[in-house]
Parts: C-alpha cells; sequence; structure tokens
C-alpha cells in the first residue's frame, strides 16, 4: 500500500522538517569560488560528529540490546530507501570481510531491491507493504534486529519495517535525522541525529547520510566487539580472501603475539588462515585442534579461550 497523502499536505510536512529547511544565508553559493564553497561544506560536515555525540547514549543502549540477540544466533537487518537504504546495503556488505561473519547475518535491505542500490526506484520509499513483504522472506524471530534508517523520519518504507518487525517482537531501532519523527516513536530504540537544515536544500545524502554512515559503523563494528570478534582494536575475525588481506592476517598476528615471521606463518598454516585460532597456538602454546575447541567452547571468544587455557 502507497502512501496517498495529498502533494499540498506533503509540502507542508517538508516545510517543517529541520533536514528540509532552507538557508537564504547560501542562496547565492553558486556564484562563490570553489574553494570557499568547499570551506563552507567542510565546515557543514564538521557539525555531524558532535550531532551523533549528543545521542552516545541511545547509541550505546541499542548496541547492547542488539549484541545480546546476535550472540542467541540473531541477525542486524537495516531497511531504508535511498540515500539511508544504500547506507545499510554498504556496512551489511563489510561485515562479512572485516569480521568473517555469515552473510546471512547482517542484511541490507533497500526498497525497490538491489537495483535501487545504483538506479533510483521511483515510489518504492512510499510503501510499507513492501518492507513487510521483503522481511516477510527472511521469517523474522524474536532475537532479531530491524533498523530503520530514514532522514526525514517520515519514510513509509522505513516504519513499515519497524512496525512488521515489533509485530513478530524483533528488536527495532529507529534512526532518522529529525526531532519527535514517527520512525523514532515506532521503534524499541529511537535515535535521532539532528544534523540541521543540509548545505544544498533538502539534499540528505549530504550531513543527512554522514550521520547515519557514522551510526551505522558504531552499531555493527561495537555489536561484533561485544560478540568477540576483535581481540583488543585487532581484527582477529578478517577474511583472508585477497593477498592484502593475507598480508594484513599475517601482521595482525604479529601484532597480538610478537611472535617470528617463521612461527607465524607456521601458526596460520596449522590453523587453515584463521587468525583468531593462530594467536591462540602462539599465545597458548597449544595445537590447531585444541585452539579451536578453546575458541568454540568460549563462543569464539579469543581473551576468555586464553583465560580458560591459564
Amino acid at each position: 500500500m502507497t502512501s496517498t497523502s495529498h502533494p499540498r499536505d506533503l509540502r507542508t510536512e517538508l516545510e517543517s522538517l529541520t533536514t528540509e529547511a532552507f538557508r537564504p544565508e547560501l542562496a547565492d553559493i553558486d556564484r562563490l569560488p570553489t574553494l570557499d564553497i568547499a570551506r563552507l561544506m567542510n565546515g557543514e560536515d564538521a557539525t555531524v560528529a558532535g550531532a551523533v555525540a549528543a545521542r552516545l547514549p541511545q547509541i550505546a543502549a541499542a548496541i547492547d540490546a542488539v549484541a545480546e540477540r546476535m550472540a542467541r544466533g540473531g541477525r542486524l537487518l537495516y531497511a531504508g530507501a535511498g540515500t539511508a537504504g544504500r547506507m545499510g546495503v554498504l556496512d551489511a556488505s563489510e561485515c562479512p570481510p572485516t569480521f568473517n561473519t555469515d552473510p546471512s547475518r547482517v542484511v541490507g535491505l533497500i526498497a525497490g531491491g538491489p537495483d535501487a542500490v545504483v538506479t533510483s526506484v521511483e515510489g518504492a520509499e512510499d510503501s510499507r507493504e513492501l518492507a513487510k513483504t521483503d522481511l516477510e522472506r527472511l521469517a523474522l524471530t524474536p532475537d532479531d534486529t530491524v533498523v530503520g534508517i530514514s532522514a526525514s523520519g517520515r519514510t513509509p518504507y522505513a516504519i513499515g519495517a519497524v512496525e512488521h518487525a515489533r509485530d513478530h517482537r524483533s528488536l527495532t531501532i529507529g534512526l532518522a535525522c529529525n526531532p519527535d519523527s514517527p520512525l523514532a516513536a515506532a521503534a524499541d530504540h529511537g535515535i535521532e541525529i539532528v544534523v540541521g537544515p543540509e548545505l544544498l536544500t533538502g539534499s540528505t545524502r549530504l550531513k543527512a547520510g554522514t550521520a547515519q554512515k557514522l551510526v551505522l559503523n558504531m552499531l555493527s563494528t561495537i555489536t561484533m566487539i561485544r560478540l568477540g570478534k576483535t581481540y583488543g582494536n585487532l581484527m582477529v575475525d578478517v577474511r583472508a580472501s585477497n593477498d592484502k588481506l593475507r598480508a594484513r592476517s599475517h601482521r595482525i598476528v604479529a601484532l597480538a603475539t610478537g611472535a617470528p615471521d617463521e612461527e607465524i606463518e607456521r601458526a596460520l598454516t596449522a590453523t587453515d588462515g584463521e587468525v583468531k585460532n593462530a594467536i591462540l597456538t602462539l599465545l597458548a602454546d597449544v595445537d590447531g585442534p585444541t585452539a579451536a575447541r578453546l575458541l568454540e567452547e568460549s563462543h569464539g571468544h579469543l581473551r576468555a579461550a586464553l583465560a580458560a587455557r591459564d
């Protein structure tokens, strides 16, 4: 079911949103030298981190709730339209190579489907039913988390995703860039990063998009830290799928253990290139199968596996 708002009603609604506000002081921006425009834009971007900082307690609470469910086997699912949807797809796609997660554990849904990542799919964002259909294919459980993402906080697709998730008792997060948004109100955890009017009126791929990127980085990264996907600040679950990542794997083992190159290569060979296992064989002086068992018993947490060995 698509939105049937009257155009005049929609115009009135847009005028009330901070992300859509017109800034008369920038009305002559197209007459400025390029460097001046770049300085203006950079100054705008510099305010985004502060807007995110103001919502860190809400972000942290949401992350703890996500990690608790993912530890039980739940999934992290993003749902948005346009730029917001692309941010979710981007964050999800980077989890497997960074944290060696199964591609089904963190998923990005965008209104209009995969084609909408590179091409605008007109009208898709206006459909709550489309979000419901997309999520029904994934058979939600109470251990799953659905994050609705929308700069305006009023996108029907994002709101529909959150409403459908709540019907299935999944955890819900509403990420918006306007205060008092319907999306945040519909979710268990509302996160509103108020970045203010854009440099180009209504172009929410700018500050709003940057804010969404920063928050999604936090959601996925800190959740993975909580799940034991890192050792300190080292990506010990990185998947060595190319020469650069194989070199990075070697370096991570070196930083974690201080072992000589020859020992590191032997450890990586003995553990089929699994960085976390290789570190454990070196620090705990165990063989590959023992390292695998210790990690399985500690649910993949390297520090816990090391403590169990001690």
